[in-house]
């Protein structure tokens, strides 16, 4: 198809924000969006009105974020104010619907194009750039109703997959909360360590302490579903290191986030031992006596969430003190016990983990059929009128 610009087909109204004195939460008046926040999955739910907004969308407009995420795009299903953050198309033939597809498969486009050192935004004149691709108004139906059918059948799968993940997400919590529900007896963590952390916590370091692709050195942040993921740019040289191998883990270490998100733990094995503890993690070490994978499935289970969250404290960043962390009680059973919940907790969050994979991946794929489905009809490169 050829390409007509967006300004020769419809009308594009740039929102513009009435005085902060003159938007009050929702009533009775008109409601008022101020961007892309109260975005929906089709239409918007304002929680803003505004007597007095200088720009009306109409019911039909096609509502477009102008400013991060850039190309968030929204049906109007009433009259509402818009704001700096969006803009409103109101073609001026043919249904809305085929418009509102068009520029939903137009986001990478307009992404392309945004400017912005604080935040990506475009303006009206990008958007009335844009190439509409020339189509009757008949045509415009048919692609608009194909889509809102062969989406409505993804969109319905990603909803049950997403419901799926939830379910598994739940499943694999209780796995790991109830393997520890016949555990003999229970211990403060102070009494199964064989140190907690040479120093108060972690070692901090200033900005010009480090390297690049030098020894990492590990927080909150490089813990990932239970493992480090080091950061290359976060690193200290290897004299650097030595001098602070006091906070160098050793493999079987437990790294656990003290500072921030403080119910962050990875056990520490041979490709991140030798890592540095960083001023926002602490270093558990356990004794001989305690099986360090059973200690960090126990860091991963809501009762050690939860003890840790009650006792963090903070107005700005929570933050965990050593004696409430060597404080957390244990659920605890000698060597063979230990051994047989690291067992059966591997294999069986191993299948759950497995399946939630699986799951997000058909996600994936599903999210970008439905991308090439809305490209490939709003551009003719499919003939969607016998489908229809």
């Amino acid at each position: 198809m050829s390409g007509v610009p967006l300004r020769y087909a419809a009308r594009i109204l740039a929102g513009q924000s009435p005085d902060s004195g003159a938007v009050e939460l929702l009533d009775r008046g008109l409601p008022f969006l101020q961007g892309n926040a109260e975005f929906g999955a089709q239409h918007p739910t304002a929680r803003w009105e505004s007597a007095s907004a200088p720009k009306v969308a109409e019911a039909g407009d096609v509502l477009v974020s102008v400013r991060a995420p850039v190309g968030a795009v929204n049906l109007a299903d009433q009259r509402y104010g818009i704001g700096r953050g969006l803009c409103a198309i109101r073609p001026h033939t043919g249904p809305s619907r085929y418009f509102y597809w068009w520029l939903v498969s137009s986001a990478e486009e307009l992404n392309s194009v945004a400017t912005g050192s604080t935040f990506a935004a475009v303006s009206a004149s990008d958007l009335a750039a844009l190439l509409v691709p020339v189509a009757d108004e008949t045509q415009q139906a048919q692609i608009a109703d194909y889509l809102d059918r062969e989406t409505a059948e993804i969109d319905a799968f990603i909803a049950d997959q997403e419901e799926l993940i939830g379910l598994l997400t739940e499943r694999r919590a209780s796995t790991i909360e109830s393997a520890f529900d016949s555990a003999p007896q229970l211990r403060r963590l102070r009494s199964i360590l064989a140190a907690a952390v040479t120093g108060p916590f972690g070692t901090q370091l200033s900005a010009d302490e480090y390297v690049v692709g030098g020894v990492p050195v590990i927080n909150p942040i490089h813990i990932k579903n239970g493992r480090v993921v080091a950061d290359p740019d976060v690193t200290v040289s290897s004299p650097k290191a030595a001098s602070l191998a006091r906070f160098a883990f050793k493999e079987g270490d437990i790294a656990l986030g003290r500072k921030g998100e403080v119910d962050k733990s990875a056990l520490i094995d041979g490709d991140s031992a030798g890592a540095i503890c960083g001023s926002d993690s602490m270093m558990i070490r356990p004794d001989p006596h305690t099986n360090p994978r059973y200690l960090w499935w126990f860091f991963q289970s809501s009762g050690a969430h939860g003890q840790l969250t009650r006792w963090a404290v903070g107005s700005t960043v929570v933050g965990l003190n050593q004696n409430a962390i060597t404080q957390l009680r244990v659920p605890y059973g000698d060597k063979k016990y230990q051994a047989c919940c690291v067992s059966v907790l591997d294999e069986r969050v191993r299948e759950l983990d497995a399946a939630i994979a699986d799951a997000r991946e058909a996600i994936a794929l599903s999210k970008e059929r439905r991308a090439a489905l809305i490209s490939a009809a709003v551009t003719g490169k499919i003939d969607v009128r016998g489908a229809v």
